[in-house]
C-alpha cells in the first residue's frame, strides 16, 4: 500500500474539483480513498508494509496523457538545417537522417522520449512510430515496450505505417517505407502479441496509417478495418498545413477529411493528431461521429502551422486530447508545458476566457485517457487507476501564485518537473529522478546515437 499523506492540495477532476489538506491511499494498483487524515488499513494478506510519503507543499494531478508523439525524433532535435522549415520541407530533409534509425536508436529514444513525459507528470503515452528503415531486424514494438516497461509508463504505441515514397508522389525515400501486405501481416501480428485490453492493461496498441499522402487509400480502408476486428483504436495526422489540404484537393480530389470518412477512417475508435484546419462542416462532421482530435500546440507553434479551433471544438463536444508530438518539432516532451502551451496558444486566437487552466488540465488528464481507450484513468478517484503526479509548489518560482495552487502550475513556475510520478500505484519518479533506469546512460547514449545518425547524411 501507498499512502500520500498532507497534500497541499488533491485536484480530482474538472467535475469535482478538489480537495485541500488531502491524503490519498493506494492499494494495489487502485486509488481506494481520497480524503483528510486518513490512515492505511490494516494490511492484506502477503501485502508488504505501508508506504508514507510526505507530500506537504506538493499539489497532487491526475496523471498527464500524451496522445501523440515521434519517439524516434528524440534523437534530430534542433538540427539547423530545419529549425525554420515548415512542415514538408522539414520532413523531405529529415527522412535522410532517420532512415539511419536502427535497433539501438528505437530503444534509447523511446526511453528518453518517456523519461521526459515521466519527469513532467505524465502516466500514459503513446507513440506514432510508422518509419520502418529496409534492414532493419529486430521486432520494432517489440523493443519499444521492452524500453517503455523498464521505466514503468502505461503505454499504448501505434503500429504506424508509410507505403507510398518518393516514386509514388509521397515524401519519404523508398528506404523507409513497406509493402502494404507486410504493413498489414505485421499489424495484426503486434496486436495478437502485445495488445491487452484489460482496463488497467499497461500496453496496448493502436494502428495508424501516417497520413493521406504517404499511404494508399486502400491501406487506410484495410487498416481501419482489421483494427475494428480486433477492437483497437485508429490514428493518424490530418489537417495539419494548408499544404496538406493542396495536396489532398490536387491530387485526390477532396479534403482530407472527406478522404479519410470515404476510406472508412472516422468514428469514435478514431483520433486525428493536429486537426488545425478543419472548416466549419468539417468540425461538424467530427462531433457527429465521435472522432476526436489530439491537440498538439508546441509542435503547431514551432512549425507555424496554424491554430487548431480547439474551444470551438470543446464547444461542440468534440474530445479533444493533448499531445507533445516532435521530438523533433517540439523539441521536448514536456507534458505540463503542453498543458500551459495549450492555454495560451487558444487566447492568442480567441481572447483571455479561451480556455482556463483546469480546462487545459482536463485535456491533459481525462480527456487524453478517453481517447486513448482508458476509461479509469485521468482522475484521481476511488476505484480509479492510481496514475497520479506530484509537483513541489513550495519553491521561488511559484511564490505569489498560491492563491489557486492548482492554476499556478499552468501560470507560474519555470521548472515543469515532477517531484513523484505514479503509475500503475508504483513510484517511477522520485524527488524529481527515475527510479528505474539511469538517466546518465539514456543521455550518453542518445547523444552517441543522434551524432552517428548526423554523421551519414
Amino acid at each position: 500500500m501507498l499512502l500520500l499523506k498532507n497534500c497541499n492540495y488533491v485536484y480530482m477532476s474538472f467535475e469535482k474539483g478538489g480537495i485541500p489538506d488531502c491524503d490519498i491511499l493506494i492499494k494495489g494498483n487502485r486509488i481506494v480513498r481520497v480524503g483528510k487524515k486518513l490512515e492505511a488499513d490494516e494490511k492484506p494478506a502477503g501485502e508488504t508494509e505501508t508506504t508514507t510519503i510526505d507530500c506537504n507543499g506538493m499539489v497532487a494531478l491526475p496523471g498527464l496523457v500524451n496522445t501523440h508523439h515521434h519517439f524516434y525524433q528524440t534523437l534530430t532535435r534542433n538540427i539547423p538545417e530545419v529549425q525554420n522549415a515548415k512542415l514538408f520541407d522539414w520532413l523531405v530533409y529529415l527522412y535522410e537522417v532517420w532512415k539511419g534509425i536502427d535497433e539501438e536508436a528505437v530503444y534509447y529514444s523511446t526511453q528518453l522520449a518517456v523519461a521526459e513525459l515521466l519527469k513532467t507528470g505524465a502516466t500514459c503515452t503513446t507513440d506514432h512510430h510508422y518509419l520502418y528503415p529496409k534492414g532493419f531486424s529486430g521486432d520494432l514494438m517489440g523493443i519499444q515496450f521492452e524500453a517503455a516497461g523498464k521505466l514503468g509508463i502505461r503505454f499504448t504505441p501505434t503500429r504506424g505505417s508509410m507505403s507510398r515514397s518518393k516514386k509514388d508522389g509521397g515524401l519519404p525515400p523508398d528506404s523507409v517505407v513497406q509493402e502494404e501486405e507486410e504493413i498489414l501481416k505485421d499489424s495484426e501480428r503486434v496486436i495478437e502479441r502485445y495488445h491487452d485490453p484489460d482496463e488497467l492493461s499497461m500496453q496496448r496498441v493502436i494502428l495508424a496509417p501516417c497520413s493521406p499522402f504517404s499511404v494508399s487509400p486502400e491501406l487506410l480502408r484495410d487498416s481501419a478495418r482489421l483494427a475494428r476486428k480486433y477492437g483497437v483504436k485508429l490514428h493518424t495526422h490530418l489537417a495539419e498545413t494548408r499544404d496538406e489540404d493542396d495536396y489532398c484537393l490536387n491530387n485526390l480530389g477532396i479534403r482530407p477529411l472527406e478522404f479519410m470518412e470515404k476510406y472508412e477512417f472516422i468514428g469514435d475508435d478514431v483520433f486525428y493528431a493536429h486537426g488545425i484546419h478543419f472548416n466549419d462542416e468539417e468540425l461538424e462532421r467530427l462531433k457527429e461521429t465521435g472522432t476526436s482530435i489530439a491537440h498538439c500546440p508546441t509542435s503547431n507553434m514551432r512549425l507555424g502551422s496554424g491554430i487548431a479551433r480547439v474551444k470551438e471544438m470543446i464547444e461542440k463536444g468534440i474530445t479533444v486530447g493533448l499531445g507533445v508530438d516532435g521530438s523533433a518539432s517540439n523539441d521536448s516532451s514536456d507534458m505540463l508545458g503542453e498543458v500551459r502551451n495549450a492555454m495560451l496558444l487558444q487566447r492568442v486566437k480567441y481572447g483571455s476566457d479561451a480556455l482556463s487552466a483546469r480546462e487545459a488540465i482536463k485535456l491533459g488528464t481525462e480527456n487524453g485517457a478517453k481517447i486513448l481507450g482508458f476509461e479509469k484513468t485521468g482522475r484521481i478517484e476511488e476505484g480509479y487507476a492510481a496514475d497520479l503526479a506530484l509537483f513541489d509548489i513550495d519553491k521561488l518560482e511559484y511564490a505569489g501564485s498560491l492563491s489557486d495552487p492548482v492554476a499556478a502550475l499552468v501560470f507560474a513556475g519555470y521548472n515543469h518537473g515532477a517531484e513523484y510520478t505514479i503509475v500503475n500505484g508504483k513510484v517511477v519518479v522520485e524527488k524529481g529522478k527515475l527510479k528505474n533506469a539511469d538517466e546518465d546512460e539514456i543521455k550518453e547514449k542518445a547523444n552517441q546515437i543522434s551524432f552517428k545518425l548526423l554523421e551519414n547524411i
